[in-house]
């Protein structure tokens, strides 16, 4: 009896100490729990809250900010208008997880941020700078190869380019399950394309100016 006792006392001692040694998924957060290393693919990953046993061989705990961050591409990125011309920007840009997509937020990027699943916000500095910039390169590399700079520097023409970039970038963050909430491009040109445009300019205004000379010329000469 005495010896069932001690063993039953084991037992409870046991399980308080392995939900002692979980770990709690901090507020605003959202936990997943892979098992089993992930072997069989998304069904070894579930969402989980509170304190979580995360004790054991193949087990880890993800967590992940649920609110919205906020980031900007840490390198600027280069690219070429339809006539090679080069183009720079510097995108900045706020984006958040789905609602119904954390599980897929963390399978489909657990190995790229692995080291760091416990803290939330450098799984997703992982994932900003492995998945979601290298993917708004592309993007924004592909759209400046169908415009010409002198467009892109007229009224609106900036604006124009970067609502085309941002149709295609919501899209591409909702197929990996976040939502883009804004981005900004910031367009720059090299000094090669200032000089040809203010040539342009140069040469616009004198032949504007030579034409109000003509006009008033022809004015003159009806009056005599």
């Amino acid at each position: 009896m005495k010896k069932q006792i001690k063993i039953a006392m084991l037992s409870i001692v046991t399980a308080m100490l392995f939900a002692s040694c979980g770990t709690v998924v901090q507020p605003n957060y959202g936990g997943v729990l892979m098992q089993n290393y992930g072997k069989a693919g998304k069904s070894d990953y579930s969402e989980v809250s509170g304190r979580v046993s995360d004790w054991g061989i193949g087990i880890q705990l993800f967590q992940v900010p649920l609110w919205q961050q906020r980031a900007s591409v840490e390198d600027t990125l280069h690219m070429q208008d339809s006539k090679n011309n080069e183009m720079k920007c510097f995108p900045r840009y706020a984006y958040k997880v789905m609602p119904g997509r954390l599980i897929d937020v963390v399978f489909n990027n657990s190995q790229i941020a692995k080291e760091n699943s416990s803290d939330g916000a450098s799984f997703l500095k992982s994932v900003e700078n492995n998945i979601l910039e290298m993917l708004m390169y592309d993007i924004i590399k592909e759209q400046s190869r169908k415009h010409v700079a002198d467009s892109l520097m007229n009224n609106g023409g900036s604006l124009k380019f970067e609502k085309e970039c941002e149709l295609i970038i919501t899209k591409a963050f909702a197929d990996r399950g976040f939502v883009l909430e804004a981005i900004t491009i910031q367009l720059t040109y090299s000094s090669k394309i200032m000089e040809t445009l203010d040539k342009r300019l140069e040469v616009s205004t004198n032949v504007s100016t030579i034409d109000q000379e003509i006009i008033q010329q022809r004015k003159t000469n009806e009056l005599q």
